[in-house]
């Protein structure tokens, strides 16, 4: 189960931090920590090796940015969870691993997928997110455009989770077949 709301439509903030391509997620929190689900723990090794200062600075609605295979390796959920918790509201990279895309979108988690985003942006600048239309808008009014998510992945995110889009589905399932 989530623990996580789904996101706005639009998410308005700020470039958290622009990674690579081929960047293994885990060292988000240290592959040490890679077994942790301590949210406290978590937010404590956040982006330490790469910014000191990352925990201070994010702000609810900001995105961390990613070339191409973001995410690659064993998909974990903690660095993740370590980045919900300070309040990264989407991921938007040039490409993902396969394993990271389909487990942190059922996670209800936006990845969008826009190309040329990794050198259209550096960390701090303002962005703007319409995650349903795959459209990244940049501090100077130009907009960027990705693949649009599909209509199921679309409400994967509106329910927080695929294991909350199953209860609904399922709910809704059982008062049709009372009726």
């Amino acid at each position: 189960m989530s623990a996580y709301p789904p996101p706005p439509d639009v998410i308005t903030g700020s470039v958290a931090w622009v990674f690579g391509d081929d960047f293994d997620i885990d060292l988000v929190v240290g592959v040490a920590n890679i077994k942790s689900y301590d949210p406290e723990h978590l937010r404590s090794v956040c982006m330490v090796e790469f910014d000191p200062t990352f925990v201070d600075r994010v702000r609810p609605g900001d995105i961390v940015v990613g070339g191409r295979n973001f995410g690659y390796g064993h998909p974990h959920y903690p660095p993740m969870v370590a980045l919900r918790n300070l309040g990264i509201a989407a991921v938007v990279a040039e490409s993902f691993s396969p394993g990271f895309w389909r487990g942190e979108t059922f996670n209800g988690m936006p990845l969008l997928t826009v190309p040329g985003i990794s050198t259209a942006v550096v960390t701090g600048d303002a962005v703007t997110v319409d995650w349903r239309s795959a459209t990244v808008t940049l501090s100077d009014g130009t907009s960027v455009m990705g693949t649009r998510p599909s209509p199921r992945t679309i409400a994967v995110i509106e329910a927080g989770g695929a294991y909350e889009l199953l209860l609904q589905e399922h709910s809704s399932a059982q008062q049709g077949s009372r009726a």
